[in-house]
């Protein structure tokens, strides 16, 4: 004991003890830094395969909508379209598979079944672009391709669970590598890659792409009638949109004049003391975006009474003629897609979104976007072919479940007149529209029924 008091004495002396006091915090603090760096590190690493594989996911979703639409295309110029754009969708989901840090049985599968559908759809591509048609053999081949699709596409889904639950972690995978994988994965997990396994062989013979809601955004702007208004008036529409009843206080966020509708934009509060934002047009005073978001907590309104709140608000706003299409439902609000009606036909590039509360009724939202970009009375008499000339170009196979006219946006900012025919394959729902003036085959959809809603891809 005397030695050590003894020795504290001399490093007192000395100086010696601050001196080992300073050298400890360093450590100390070298070590947190360290430490902190590494859980960065990790952190982005986690951020970066979760980014890869999320969009891998994506990309196979695209990739079994294509093969979807290809079943049924029936022209050459359609079909190549199609299976160029199931190639690329392919070829980015081997990019992202392949930045996973794990080698399993399951994963090299999958990435073979990507790489032949890759390379079958070019060749079948290039088939279609020599105007070619593709044979029986050919079809029969994307089939199988296509539930083999919507196997791996389930198993995906089921995988993303696992990862969203915190049951998967990358860094475990990139230490371990397969027996990590093995043990951390659900039992549906590795029941659905045990399915891929047995069921992802070779395929004998084979040689080795809403409806219409990103809008036009047309230069003329013909549903952006009337006199340019101030900024006064704005604020009086903002007021009469909303009810003035329903306002405590509204303030003006300027004017955009480089927007692609420049317009004046204002933030409301309400008596509940909910945010609201609008943006009203400088031409012509139209709404083009009104937003607010509040919980709700019930579901209590049908789809079919949000559809009809919905159109009779529209109408109330002078919206008239407009009919439902799509809708996506989210945490008790749903946003449904209305086109423009003319004499039956349907105008899907003038469309409207609304945002309905299914607690009560309340509108949360609209984007006027489309409508007033593309809105006017069309000419419909262009119409060359009958329906039954129509219904030859359809695939045999389509069972045909409503028709009628529609007329639909191009990406090269035109529109088309076309019948609309919706239908089944198997269990997949398809829209196919067929030119009204020369029988081709412009466009196929697929429609995906979720529990969130009705889509089309």
């Amino acid at each position: 004991m005397n030695k050590i008091k003894d020795w504290i004495s001399r490093l007192k002396k000395g100086h010696m003890l601050s001196v080992i006091g300073i050298f400890l915090i360093i450590t100390i603090a070298l070590g947190i830094l360290l430490y902190q760096k590494q859980v960065e590190a990790k952190q982005i690493s986690e951020n970066t395969y979760n980014m890869a594989f999320y969009e891998l996911v994506d990309y196979v979703g695209n990739v079994e909508t294509y093969l979807a639409k290809s079943l049924i295309s029936t022209t050459p110029e359609q079909g190549a379209e199609t299976l160029t754009s199931l190639w690329r969708e392919a070829n980015m989901a081997q990019t992202y598979l392949s930045r996973l840090p794990i080698e399993s049985q399951e994963l090299e599968n999958t990435q073979k079944f990507l790489n032949q559908v890759s390379d079958y759809s070019y060749s079948l591509s290039r088939k279609n672009i020599y105007d070619q048609k593709l044979e029986d053999e050919d079809f029969n081949n994307l089939q199988n391709l296509h539930s083999y699709s919507i196997e791996l596409e389930n198993t995906l889904n089921q995988l993303s669970d696992d990862i969203n639950s915190g049951r998967i972690t990358w860094g475990e995978l990139t230490k371990k590598g397969n027996p990590a994988f093995a043990q951390q994965v659900s039992t549906e997990s590795q029941d659905g890659f045990s399915s891929l396994e047995e069921n992802f062989h070779e395929y004998q013979g084979l040689i080795y792409d809403g409806a219409y809601s990103e809008h036009l955004t047309n230069s003329e702007k013909r549903g952006l009638t009337g006199d340019n208004i101030d900024e006064n008036k704005a604020k009086e529409i903002a007021n009469n949109f909303i009810g003035q009843d329903k306002i405590k206080e509204i303030s003006n966020l300027g004017l955009s004049e480089n927007a692609n509708i420049p317009a004046y934009s204002f933030s409301l509060t309400t008596n509940n003391d909910e945010n609201i934002n609008i943006s009203i047009s400088e031409k012509g005073g139209h709404v083009i975006y009104m937003n607010y978001n509040r919980d709700v907590n019930s579901e209590i309104i049908s789809q079919e009474k949000a559809n009809q709140i919905g159109k009779d608000f529209l109408s109330s706003r002078g919206f008239t003629n407009m009919k439902e299409t799509y809708y996506m439902k989210q945490e008790g609000i749903v946003t449904i897609n209305y086109a423009y009606n003319q004499e039956r036909v349907i105008i899907y590039p003038d469309l409207i979104k609304v945002k309905v509360a299914l607690d009560n009724g309340d509108i949360l939202g609209i984007e006027t976007t489309g409508y007033l970009n593309n809105h006017c009375n069309r000419d419909l008499s262009n119409i060359k072919i009958t329906k039954d000339d129509a219904k030859k170009v359809l695939n045999s196979k389509l069972n045909i479940e409503s028709e009628g006219l529609a007329i639909i946006p191009t990406e090269w900012q035109t529109e088309i007149l076309c019948y609309e025919f919706k239908g089944k394959i198997n269990d997949t729902e398809f829209l196919v529209y067929i030119n009204a003036e020369n029988g081709n085959e412009e466009d196929i959809l697929v429609i995906k029924d979720t529990p969130n809603g009705i889509l089309t891809m």
